[in-house]
């Protein structure tokens, strides 16, 4: 879908006018499609990219976990949330909140954000490799990346889409910990965790001969 629509706006131009996030016209307008829409478009081909290799990097193992119907559940309502969360960051009073007030937001980087968080919550020591050179646990990546996106979004350039990043790791921490989640996720997860360990379990070799030998395992 995501796909499909970039092509729709290299078409129709008008698109990223229309279905991107503009907090100015949701606040006087009401155009709310807009806070979901925008997650769709996207500013070029190594935005849609390098989106989509976040998404398939980090939501794979996520939705093998969750379910699909669960993982898009999720994707929608952080993407969905980090666009409200613009729309409200625009009326703080600082100066970076009219860049954003009058800025058009597109892209999926805060639903991204939003699994990267979740991903770090569930695989908080899995290297990530930063730059695709350096490897760094998945919660200090995470740390680092919510940290660049609260300080950059306070500065004059990056606002808009950092704020938009902040926005997702944020709807995303608040929906995973309210007790919103997927009552059966936990569990699933660790379900599957002991189906591994008992799968390598079946390979102990038990040595035979003598009563006294029963207890006697060999690996």
């Amino acid at each position: 879908m995501t796909v499909a629509i970039f092509i729709a706006q290299l078409v129709f131009p008008i698109l990223t006018d229309v279905l991107g996030l503009h907090p100015v016209l949701v606040l006087r307008y009401l155009w709310i499609w807009q806070l979901g829409s925008y997650m769709f478009l996207h500013g070029g081909l190594f935005h849609i990219l390098f989106n989509m290799l976040a998404l398939w990097m980090f939501g794979t193992e996520l939705e093998r976990i969750w379910g699909t119907r669960y993982f898009l559940k999720f994707y929608l309502v952080t993407g969905i949330g980090a666009g409200a969360l613009t729309v409200l960051f625009s009326l703080l009073p600082f100066g970076f909140a009219q860049q954003v007030h009058y800025s058009n937001v597109i892209g999926a980087s805060g639903a991204i954000y939003g699994l990267l968080l979740a991903y770090a919550i569930y695989f908080p020591d899995r290297p990530i490799y930063m730059y695709f050179v350096f490897p760094i646990p998945a919660k200090i990546f995470v740390a680092i990346m919510g940290a660049i996106a609260f300080l950059s979004s306070l500065g004059d350039s990056g606002g808009v889409a950092n704020a938009t990043h902040l926005g997702g790791l944020i709807v995303a921490y608040l929906f995973l910990k309210s007790g919103r989640m997927h009552p059966l996720s936990e569990l699933k997860y660790r379900y599957w965790k002991w189906q591994i360990n008992r799968t390598r379990r079946k390979f102990d070799v038990y040595s035979g001969g003598r009563a006294d030998d029963v207890d006697r395992r060999v690996h």
